[in-house]
């Protein structure tokens, strides 16, 4: 995640400038709020690539050699004076890099997710979130299981891995898809006895969603919260069944979701899940 790179820059006192897209009208390649950071030899992050990228990089670096970064602001319309046709315009400001800038650097992530499970497909999900701006609770019972991450997916190795369901905030996202289907199940239950999830994922077929069905309505969860579950997994329309596919099309699916949930018909939704929590 950039946010973590930022950091270590700024902990090994790398002279850096931040780039941040303070404005976006029109039809732009990234959204204000997009931040890039700059290095004499090096760059992190991109705030939508072509021209419009390299000329702030040029001017980053221009400040760089000075050895003196100062805030500044460029208003630049993107059309053919910059050979791009998005049409619309950006104002970017350049700043330091710096403990300040890493102290206002915005906090709130995507979604939170509780990753259950650090196998193939859990280690290639892993590998797949640790690019993005996610904060992930990554829960297994085998401590060995794990492979090294970013900061902001925090590792969990605990026994009773259901436990940490009442730990995440509400309306967490969920996935389940750990190496052993009675511990899935646990898990699941426990997701769906809390109840207000924004998306819970469980790994597994059609015939594996019907078979945990029967039990969960037996037990006496209601069907409204078993028809919010999601089994199969993954964006439809990407085939393949290596964890790397599995892996694209379950964070693909995420980003969709949350995207949605974003929006003000997505919140309104989330405010009826939460008064519709199932009762424990």
């Amino acid at each position: 995640m950039l946010k973590d790179i930022a950091a270590c820059w700024v902990a090994a006192a790398r002279p850096a400038v931040l780039v941040t897209v303070a404005d976006a009208r029109g039809s732009v390649p990234r959204d204000a709020g997009t931040r890039m950071l700059v290095a004499a030899e090096v760059s992190e992050g991109t705030i939508g690539g072509g021209h419009l990228e390299l000329q702030a990089v040029a001017t980053a670096r221009d400040m760089l050699a000075m050895g003196r970064v100062e805030s500044l602001q460029v208003h630049q319309a993107l059309g053919p004076a910059l050979g791009q046709c998005c049409g619309g315009a950006v104002t970017l400001s350049f700043g330091p890099l710096d403990a300040e800038a890493l102290a206002h650097w915005p906090a709130q992530p995507r979604f939170h997710l509780q990753l259950y499970g650090a196998g193939h497909v859990g280690r290639a999900i892993a590998r797949l979130l640790g690019t993005l701006d996610v904060s992930v609770d990554w829960i297994d019972e085998r401590d060995d299981a794990f492979i090294p991450t970013p900061d902001h997916i925090r590792q969990v190795a605990v026994d009773a891995v259901e436990g940490e369901v009442s730990n995440a905030p509400p309306g967490a996202f969920y996935l389940v898809l750990t190496h052993r289907h009675d511990l899935d199940e646990r898990i699941a239950e426990a997701i769906l006895r809390r109840g207000d999830f924004a998306f819970f994922g469980l790994i597994g077929s059609r015939t594996k969603r019907q078979r945990f069905t029967h039990r969960f309505k037996q037990r006496g969860i209601s069907t409204e919260v078993i028809t919010r579950m999601t089994c199969p997994i993954g964006m439809p329309g990407i085939e393949g069944k290596e964890p790397e596919v599995i892996a694209v099309a379950v964070v693909a699916q995420l980003l969709s979701i949350s995207s949605v949930q974003a929006s003000p018909r997505g919140q309104e939704r989330r405010d009826q899940s939460a008064a519709n929590v199932a009762p424990r």
